[in-house]
């Protein structure tokens, strides 16, 4: 097989060690309470759609310090509490469609899906970036954690749960999250920062470990943080502890719910040994890896597994 990264035996002992700011708590504690202060303003518009057995709202709520998030709730058509998944996409991508989400709402799941605000779909960033950036969004406000997309980003991810647990067709004492890449990646921070999850199931995490991805992978979009260190050579450590706040390698071990994880050995943009010292920081009894030795960065490498998961952790069967 075609070695990427480290052999298998090396990745299921890998563990990078912390980068936690001293202040890292006492950050998030910070952002979590802003978050609470700021309210949802949440709406909903019913869509009509072709599959009498769901019902389909497009919703919005604020997003965190500036901006609007816009999404799907779609849930079987009798509105009762019922168990739910919120999805969570790619870098640089956005919801889908409503056919993206049929499999889990005709088993009875009630599935909520924004769009990453500032992204390719219809949620809005109107926060304010100090400084320039570079293209894309990795490096908006790199240089101050309080003003850093991806920290905004972050906590727009717990308001979803707080959005969710407001509506009549979600059962709060069952909720997961699932998503791949930067959406893996947002699953794993909500559940390690939001004790009502009940369920984490992220595909090839993105955001797990920064020093070591951009040590062996010049992917898109990393190349958005190389090219910053390019132009900011002696900023390296200024720009490094900015991203400490949100490399899932430091959350991962306060994640309290059962947690599945798929990792593809060949990944080149998620590298397997960031999401393998990810995983292998769980605490949790109930978790299980999902290694595909000659996989890439693709979702869908788990999905008969994630049925099996949600019906057995959310639904009881």
């Amino acid at each position: 097989m075609f070695l990427y990264d480290m052999p298998l035996e090396e990745l299921a002992k890998c563990r990078f060690p912390l980068t936690r700011e001293a202040d890292f708590e006492a950050f998030w504690e910070r952002k979590l309470a802003e978050s609470r202060r700021q309210p949802l303003c949440a709406g909903a518009e019913k869509v009509d759609y072709s599959v009498p057995e769901v019902r389909v709202e497009k919703v919005s709520c604020e997003a965190f310090d500036g901006g609007r998030l816009v999404g799907y709730c779609i849930t079987p058509a009798e509105i009762r509490p019922r168990p739910t998944l919120i999805f969570h996409h790619g870098y640089s991508g956005n919801r889908g469609t409503v056919a993206d989400y049929l499999m889990w709402a005709l088993q009875g799941f009630t599935c909520i899906a924004f769009d990453a605000r500032g992204q390719s779909g219809e949620s809005s960033d109107e926060a304010r970036y100090p400084g320039g950036s570079r293209l894309g969004l990795l490096t908006k406000g790199i240089f101050d954690p309080d003003n850093y997309y991806v920290v905004r980003l972050f906590v727009d991810a717990l308001r979803m749960v707080d959005f969710a647990v407001e509506r009549e067709e979600v059962d709060p004492e069952r909720i997961g999250v699932t998503g791949g890449s930067q959406g893996g990646g947002l699953a794993l921070f909500t559940a390690s920062m939001d004790e009502r999850i009940r369920l984490c199931m992220p595909e090839v995490p993105g955001f797990c470990h920064f020093g070591r991805s951009l040590e062996i992978t010049r992917e898109f979009p990393w190349t958005e943080l190389t090219g910053i260190f390019k132009q900011y050579p002696h900023d390296y450590e200024h720009i490094m502890r900015t991203l400490s706040y949100v490399e899932l390698n430091n959350f991962t071990e306060r994640i309290q719910c059962p947690t599945l994880i798929s990792v593809g050995h060949v990944d080149a943009l998620c590298v397997p040994s960031t999401i393998f010292s990810a995983y292998n920081r769980l605490q949790v009894k109930d978790r299980h890896l999902e290694y595909c030795p000659y996989a890439g960065h693709e979702s869908g490498l788990m999905t008969e597994l994630m049925i099996t998961w949600a019906r057995r952790y959310l639904v009881g069967t």
